[in-house]
């Protein structure tokens, strides 16, 4: 990398924007060069509990609730991965309804949850019809790219 120099107050802003997105990284191409910033986030899995409503605040920073999956077992086939890095939300909204709850039924394309990426709500939809029977993540958590984030049987 002789004669390629970077400006560190832009990797600087770039890792600011990681901080305010909760981002693990983020790649910034121009022509020839190139600059990537990542953290590394420690996510520990913990059991998921109920949380009372009067806490919404509380639940918005609680920490990424996942339920273990056996490893011997594999993914399992109706498991619906993260398509890309982001913020999940199971809500369109604060306070609204979440688009789905464990043990209902989906229809094949109905929104089941929205990952926002870069200031823009990505719907992600049911590949196929069935019942939720596990859901992985927490709303308001960040996912990276290929995250499981729930079951369909």
């Amino acid at each position: 990398m002789a004669g390629v120099s970077f400006d560190p107050a832009a990797i600087r802003e770039l890792a600011k924007i990681l901080r305010e997105t909760d981002l693990t990284e983020i790649e910034l191409v121009e022509a020839e060069n190139r600059i990537r910033v990542a953290r590394q986030v420690t996510v520990q899995a913990v059991a998921a509990m109920a949380a009372p409503a009067a806490a919404p605040a509380a639940v918005a920073a609680a920490p990424l609730a996942v339920a273990a999956v056996p490893e011997a077992e594999g993914p399992h086939p109706g498991t619906i991965t993260s398509p890309m890095v982001g913020v999940v939300y199971l809500a369109p909204e604060p306070g609204a309804a979440p688009f789905i709850t464990l043990g209902a039924r989906v229809a094949q394309g109905q929104t089941v949850l929205l990952i926002e990426a870069m200031k823009t709500f990505n719907q992600i939809r049911a590949p196929k019809a069935g019942t939720i029977t596990r859901i992985l993540v927490e709303s308001g958590a960040p996912v990276e790219y290929g995250e499981p984030l729930l079951v369909i049987e």
